[in-house]
């Protein structure tokens, strides 16, 4: 596949570098958008004609150079008991993980089936050189979640205190999704992704060096397992700050970084065989174009010095952005001489 985004995973480095967005397929596209007046978000992942049209919008719309597929980190804990459910406030769980005593897990692999149909559906439409990301939740991230009972608590305080009051049960659950996210992924790469990426959208929750302690083999355990397929790894520690150090190409190909880190103290902290993908605040999308394209600028000369870059958010597209000012930072990297 000749595809600049693996290309520059596999060192074959082009004259600009490769951009895709975290949330991009859906959320700010007014295709996805009038889909959504018909269709609820969970019926659009569970139908693979509607999912994988999803997934490839952001090919059409915004232009990217890669498509990551319509999907949910809640996945897992849905295959694991709990009855997820998506409400207009977000996702919940109507049978999450009790604080005195959890609930019974037990994975069933047949409730993702869908999600490789899906995958297989958009491989058979996306074009030659567009590569499909596929994703998992990050072990701890997915283990805060899977006490949600309300889509309006949007901290994780009651589980971030189980964590530390029943640190060997909490272990006991973070391996049992472990081992359920391994077969998740390994499926993923069977069925046609070519490049995966671990969110760990709350790694920040716990100190780094507890994370790296406790947590991080857990990550490095998916990660290894997908890259025995011979899948390229992208892992995105999202408020893991310094603790960036020890990440290193044992782990995963590329590090992605949130807008917390500047690129170069990232860069400077990451083990130097460790891409970098990030880390643009997508709050700058709030800006006007010429303040954007300042922004953009002010980031030339890290992409020209380091080829290991993939261009990307430091998180997801907030859902009120202007999907043309994400549209134009695409065209901006494609237009723009890096000095190569």
């Amino acid at each position: 596949m000749n595809s600049i985004l693996l290309n520059t995973i596999n060192r074959k480095y082009s004259d600009r570098p490769p951009v895709w967005f975290m949330r991009q397929a859906g959320r700010i596209l007014p295709s996805y958008q009038n889909l959504k007046k018909t269709h609820r978000f969970y019926d659009m992942m569970k139908d693979k004609n509607l999912a994988s049209d999803v997934t490839l919008l952001p090919i059409n719309d915004l232009g990217v150079d890669a498509a990551i597929l319509f999907s949910d980190i809640l996945v897992i804990p849905d295959a694991l008991g709990l009855d997820l459910e998506f409400t207009d406030k977000g996702p919940k769980f109507n049978n999450p993980l009790k604080f005195d005593k959890p609930n019974s897990i037990i994975y069933k692999p047949e409730k993702l089936d869908y999600i490789y149909n899906n995958i297989k559906e958009v491989i058979n439409k996306k074009a030659s050189n567009i590569p499909l990301i596929g994703f998992c939740g990050g072990p701890l991230t997915t283990f805060l979640f899977m006490f949600r009972d309300n889509e309006n608590n949007r901290n994780f305080k009651d589980a971030i205190k189980y964590f530390y009051s029943n640190r060997e049960e909490s272990l006991k659950i973070i391996e049992l999704i472990t081992e359920a996210s391994i077969d998740y992924s390994v499926k993923q790469c069977k069925s046609g992704i070519e490049c995966f990426q671990l969110f760990e959208t709350y790694c920040g929750s716990i100190p780094n060096e507890l994370y790296t302690e406790l947590i991080l083999p857990y990550s490095k355990k998916i990660l290894n397992k997908v890259k025995e397929q011979g899948c390229p790894t992208i892992f995105f520690p999202k408020g893991f700050g310094e603790g960036l150090r020890y990440i290193n190409k044992d782990i995963c190909d590329y590090a992605s970084v949130d807008w917390h880190m500047s690129l170069n103290d990232a860069r400077t902290l990451l083990d130097q065989e460790v891409g970098i993908q990030g880390n643009m605040d997508p709050r700058i999308l709030y800006y006007k174009n010429e303040k954007i394209e300042e922004y953009l600028n002010s980031i030339k000369k890290f992409g020209s010095e380091n080829k290991d870059w993939i261009f990307n958010l430091g998180h997801g597209f907030l859902p009120d952005i202007d999907f043309r000012k994400a549209k134009l930072v695409v065209d901006w990297i494609k237009k723009t001489n890096w000095k190569r």
